[in-house]
């Protein structure tokens, strides 16, 4: 993604989302080494249930970072948040109303993607807005080792007929990337895939960008 959306490999690409903590320090600390370990499209830095000052905070410590690395730093739901942090983008995934004012006000200038469409319906709503992205599944939505079939099935139909590119949500298991770059998808996302994997960080973005390679299809195949 390098800072926008458009610069794609041949094939399915990483995305991270940060997880929750209590340590920000620490998590730069990894999330730097993680951007080091390989390829990696864009990180979504979400608010959870942090307070403004303390999003703002963080936001403003892993922006650079992502940045630094080559990759979109995309802010989950805060523009003024997205703003002061020189994020490259907005994760928009409230009502369509808002993502709309997002895209209307922030577009070409920054990044914004649209999450929260769970089903056809929705996507198909979202779509005609023009978002850089659709998101699939929820971003803490990594609850079991494998993607949400749903969130595959959503996937595998907007890649087909839709050219705004979409990302899944992957499983808590790095294995899980490969069945979402099989339904065509551009990105899969992992959280705690990566930030929780029993080796590191590092080494759960040197393992899903190796699936990748060896495995994902070529687009344009």
């Amino acid at each position: 993604m390098g800072k926008d959306m458009t610069e794609q490999e041949d094939r399915c690409r990483l995305v991270l989302i940060l997880p929750e903590t209590d340590d920000v320090e620490a998590q730069a600390k990894v999330l730097s080494e993680a951007l080091a370990a390989g390829d990696v499209a864009s990180v979504i830095v979400p608010q959870y249930g942090s307070d403004d000052g303390v999003f703002q905070k963080r936001a403003e410590l892993v922006v650079p970072i992502i940045q630094d690395a080559g990759a979109a730093a995309l802010v989950a739901g805060d523009s003024r948040v997205a703003g002061r942090a020189k994020a490259d983008g907005l994760h928009m995934a409230g009502p369509i109303a808002e993502l709309g004012e997002a895209i209307e006000k922030f577009t070409p200038k920054l990044i914004v993607g649209a999450g929260g469409a769970a089903d056809r319906h929705v996507a198909l709503e979202v779509g005609e807005l023009r978002p850089d992205y659709i998101f699939f599944g929820k971003i803490d939505g990594d609850i079991k080792p494998e993607a949400h079939p749903k969130n595959l099935a959503l996937a595998e139909w907007w890649a087909s007929m839709v050219e705004i590119p979409c990302i899944a949500m992957g499983g808590t298991d790095v294995a899980s990337v490969l069945p979402v770059a099989e339904t065509g998808a551009e990105f899969v996302a992992l959280r705690a895939a990566v930030f929780e994997h029993p080796e590191g960080a590092a080494s759960a973005v040197r393992q899903a960008n190796a699936i990748l390679d060896e495995k994902a299809p070529r687009f344009g195949a």
